[in-house]
């Protein structure tokens, strides 16, 4: 079929043009049962993009908690691929190559792991990098994971983003950023129908709202501290302005228009964990220069000069709304 015919549809898109993300094949959860994956310094490598949402909240757990040093971090290039298929590649490694893994393409760890996989090499994906394969790549209980039980090689201090007197709510609340905030705007972007488009734009700017009003009396989403909530809505926020509005038509507000989230947003990213691991320019290129689930787009790609990022670092003055100095509750 060629690349410009008006009824090429990707795998991702239902018959009535809306987004549905595919499953997560590699969903085996760590721990200290048999059937678990060990938890072991060392064995695991983190494979990401500084693009990818999902792999993001991974990173900003990782260094929170001070995991650096136990799990190693491979990073792909922001721009895809020309390939015929949807892949990540490791261009910015010397010569193109994963230094551990010796890959270059991401999609050839997850074809070491299941020769027959057909969909997309996604990140985050965690390595075992004795055994040469994926192991888990499911970005939605990843951090849940990095935050219970891999505690034994915390840092001393280390916070706790997941108390177990919330997890129910986390939990809860978590799955109501993802289907309308996280995934929500790729309902937007990658939408095929005016349909599909505009309840996804509904129920993502009414999502917003909620968030908006709640934000208004709570420093955080669970009130004076960080939680593993924060981090998922975070790595949303971080990229809306740059990449979303314009690049997914998510484009109702800005979210320097919402008060209380950009003060929100702002006092996140000025937290350690979250700015030093947000990289603006990587997120614009991939959005407005790269592939997204379909191959076939050829259109042109420019890069937006806009909008001005450096005031993510000015002042958000969300202390007023907590009685507490830190930012993290330390068990």
């Amino acid at each position: 079929m060629a690349n410009n015919e008006h009824n090429y549809i990707p795998k991702e898109i239902d018959k009535k043009g809306g987004f549905v993300r595919q499953m997560n094949l590699f969903s085996t959860s760590f721990g200290n049962q048999k059937a678990e994956l060990p938890v072991e310094a060392g064995r695991y490598r983190l494979l990401w993009s500084p693009v990818c949402p999902w792999a993001h909240r991974s990173v900003i757990v990782r260094s929170i908690l001070g995991l650096e040093d136990v799990i190693s971090l491979g990073t792909a290039s922001p721009m895809r691929p020309k390939l015929p298929h949807i892949d990540w590649e490791f261009s910015l490694d010397p010569e193109g190559i994963d230094p551990v893994l010796g890959i270059r393409y991401m999609s050839e760890i997850y074809k070491k792991t299941d020769r027959d996989y057909s969909g997309r090499p996604t990140v985050p994906a965690m390595v075992d990098v004795n055994e040469q394969r994926v192991v888990n790549n499911d970005y939605f209980r990843l951090t849940n994971y990095l935050e219970t039980v891999w505690a034994p090689f915390h840092k001393e201090d280390a916070p706790d983003l997941y108390p177990e007197q919330l997890r129910e709510e986390i939990d809860a609340l978590n799955d109501v950023i993802f289907h309308d905030v996280n995934n929500g705007v790729y309902k937007c972007g990658f939408s095929r129908s005016q349909e599909a488009y505009e309840e996804a734009f509904d129920a993502l700017f009414a999502r917003l709202d909620e968030l908006e009003e709640r934000l208004s009396i709570r420093r955080f989403l669970f009130g004076d501290y960080i939680t593993d909530s924060d981090v998922r809505l975070y790595a949303t926020l971080a990229r809306f302005d740059a990449a979303y509005y314009t690049a997914f038509k998510t484009n109702r507000n800005l979210l320097r228009d919402f008060p209380n989230l950009w003060g929100y947003a702002r006092d996140l990213y000025q937290t350690p964990g979250f700015g030093d691991t947000t990289d603006f320019h990587s997120i614009k290129m991939h959005y407005h220069c790269s592939t997204t689930i379909d191959s076939n787009d050829e259109r042109p790609k420019i890069l937006p000069k806009g909008p001005d990022l450096t005031v993510w670092n000015t002042p958000h003055n969300r202390k007023a709304l907590s009685n507490k100095e830190e930012k993290f509750l330390v068990p």
